[in-house]
């Protein structure tokens, strides 16, 4: 029997999106598939998602939507919520951002750092991704580019007022902590990054912000408020109890196990355990980046229309279908890929045809052959031992594997065994034992034998398919699936004889491939937006070379950019054209925030004769493309001189 131990488990806090996505479901299946493995071990399980609810983009979301920021936060949390639940996902708290209890840690915290000489006043001037709300260096950035390396969205140029930590001053000591705890970032090519960029030098981080007053206060400058990710971060030892439950924090911190996307592997392998040398607390035991889900071999994308929504295929497939497919078919670690095809599929072959259809057989012939009571074994064989030597055998591997973390190969070692016992039906041909009487007791043998089998199956993919394993279970005449455990799982023999099974539905229906994929490209259409009124406008006649040749387009940068008074369309441009700058008004506003535009090169029309727009001339016009469904963007071309012609 395995140790009891405490295991700590959290997924990221998720910003609060409108749209929810399948990537969402894949992170929060993974953890929850872990901690159910570690409660069906005995173990002592707290397991922490949440939502990230401040900061400059959430902020900037409730102004376009006309309403405060925790009204917004809201409506969108609900979403989570109950997508979760859908999912069967059985995390024991959820964390907001904006609870009290975790205002109080955080700030708790950003003082112990300050009172410890970590955090110094200063002057943020440099780049900014709000949409990753992220800081870059520019020694950090692609050369010549002002983009962000991790979502490739044009960078802000920045300039406040702020408070710092000391990250370089940590540096050294993170390493000594990398080189002692080899296994603290996994996989091993996303240790090899953080340590590769540690080793080319950090700069002090910027914890406050004074450019918007979304989040919380700084608590001695309250005209700062904490940089998102300084707070984000802090939510794992809120609910582990910090401030409130000393008992709760001293059992379950440092936490077992940080469950992240890769893109943000950064923050909690670096600056996240520099916060916590920083503030004298121990540092998490193991922080894993997974990789991303890729639909239909394309990363997904709202431009490219590829963004799955989970909510259809759990109201369609079941819950129980969708976390197999991400958990079955997506190695740990690696990037994976879902396309309706396979995953129709997968529904039929192994859930449908393998599990299902072995637990319907088995029943069926208890059923016609022993009136639906299962009698003890008697009359053994060889094939019986090896079908008892298999499920303890892949019991106990499956213990390794989870632990391991190798979840896909747990589930591939769990499925030899379900197809084991699917030959041991046709190895054993109950129905032939059944027209000979002298053989009753071989059949009541056989059919407890793959009873048995069943039992310890059932137990072994409830971290996958927890209600379907809690179904199968009941159907098994085992009653309470909370009874379930490994350790009873790793032992042949325990199925109680003379029990009554109870058949049910079929754990999984069958799919027409060619039905559903129709159905889905129905939907699609049915959901698709109406053909937009550009994609309907003639095409212009004709000009020749000569007539584009007399439009003069540049490459201008916006250093200055601001309302136009009682206009509600129009910004006001200054625009470096290298040789002068340029005002320029442009009926943007309804798009962009000012701050938004300073620092980008745009393309402008330089010859265009100067007007004025609400009393203000502007001498020149920006380049745009609208799809005139209130949609517009910008034609960035970040990383251009100021000047370069647009041929």
């Amino acid at each position: 029997m395995s140790e009891k131990r405490k295991y700590y488990i959290t997924t990221p806090i998720y910003y609060p999106s409108a749209k929810l996505h399948i990537g969402h479901t894949y992170c929060t299946t993974i953890a929850d598939s872990l901690a159910r493995f570690h409660r069906l071990r005995g173990d002592d399980v707290f397991f922490l998602t949440g939502s990230d609810e401040h900061g400059q983009k959430i902020q900037r979301a409730a102004e376009e939507k006309g309403v405060k920021p925790i009204e917004y936060v809201d409506q969108i949390v609900s979403l989570f919520q109950e997508l979760w639940k859908k999912l069967n996902i059985s995390n024991d708290d959820f964390i907001r951002t904006t609870e009290e209890r975790h205002e109080k840690v955080v700030q708790a915290l950003m003082q112990k750092s300050y009172d410890n000489g970590d955090i110094y006043k200063g002057e943020y001037k440099g780049w900014y991704c709000t949409p990753c709300e992220t800081f870059w260096p520019e020694n950090k950035l692609p050369e010549g580019k002002h983009i962000c390396p991790d979502c490739g969205r044009p960078l802000e140029l920045v300039s406040e007022e702020a408070y710092f930590l000391k990250m370089n001053k940590y540096a050294d000591k993170w390493l000594k902590f990398i080189d002692e705890n080899p296994d603290f970032i996994q996989p091993e090519s996303r240790r090899n990054e953080m340590i590769s960029f540690v080793k080319s030098g950090l700069e002090d981080l910027c914890v406050s912000r004074t450019s918007f007053d979304w989040g919380i206060k700084v608590p001695w400058d309250t005209k700062h408020v904490v940089y998102v990710w300084f707070d984000a971060l802090v939510n794992y030892v809120t609910a582990a109890g910090y401030l409130d439950d000393p008992e709760k924090f001293k059992k379950f911190w440092p936490a077992d196990l940080h469950l992240v996307g890769k893109e943000i592997v950064r923050f909690h392998s670096i600056i996240w355990p520099i916060m916590l040398m920083s503030c004298g607390l121990p540092l998490p035991k193991k922080v894993f980046g997974h990789g991303w889900l890729i639909v239909d071999g394309t990363k997904m994308s709202k431009s490219l229309g590829n963004v799955v929504d989970p909510i259809p295929l759990i109201d369609r497939y079941g819950a129980d279908a969708l976390r197999y497919y991400l958990l079955k078919e997506i190695r740990l670690g690696q990037d994976g890929n879902f396309s309706l095809p396979s995953f129709i599929n997968r529904i039929n072959s192994d859930l449908a045809n393998d599990l299902g259809n072995l637990l319907q057989r088995t029943l069926a012939m208890v059923e016609k052959y022993e009136g639906g009571v299962v009698a003890g074994p008697t009359v053994k064989e060889a094939v019986d031992d090896d079908l008892a030597a298999c499920a303890v055998d892949t019991a106990k591997q499956f213990e390794t594997l989870m632990d391991d973390m190798k979840i896909n190969d747990a589930i591939n070692d769990v499925w030899t065994l379900i197809r084991r016992s699917n030959k041991y039906i046709d190895e054993t041909t109950p129905w032939v034992l059944a027209k000979d009487e002298a053989k009753a007791q071989r059949l009541q043998t056989v059919l407890y034998n793959l009873i048995e089998a069943q039992r310890i199956i059932a137990a072994l993919v409830s971290p996958f398919i927890p209600v379907s394993a809690a179904d199968m279970w009941h159907q098994l005449g085992l009653g309470d699936f909370a009874k379930a455990n490994l350790q009873d799982a790793q032992q042949w023999g325990l199925y109680p004889a003379d029990t009554k099974v109870e058949k049910g539905q079929a754990l999984f229906p069958r799919y027409d491939l060619d039905e559903e994929i129709a159905e889905a490209k129905n939907d699609k259409k049915e959901e698709a937006e109406p053909v937009c009124p550009a994609a309907q406008e003639p095409v212009k006649p004709e000009i020749t070379i000569d007539d584009f040749g007399k439009i003069d387009l540049r490459v201008g940068k916006i250093v200055a950019c601001e309302k136009v008074p009682k206009a509600k369309k129009l910004l006001k441009l200054q625009v470096d054209l290298g040789v002068e700058t340029r005002q320029i008004v442009s009926g943007i506003s309804l798009y962009y925030k000012p701050e938004d535009l300073i620092g980008h090169c745009v393309i402008v029309v330089t010859n265009l004769k100067p007007v004025k727009l609400c009393g203000v001339e502007s001498k020149g016009m920006l380049l745009a493309a609208s799809d005139g469904n209130d949609n517009l963007q910008v034609a960035f071309v970040d990383g251009m001189a100021p000047g370069s012609r647009v041929r």
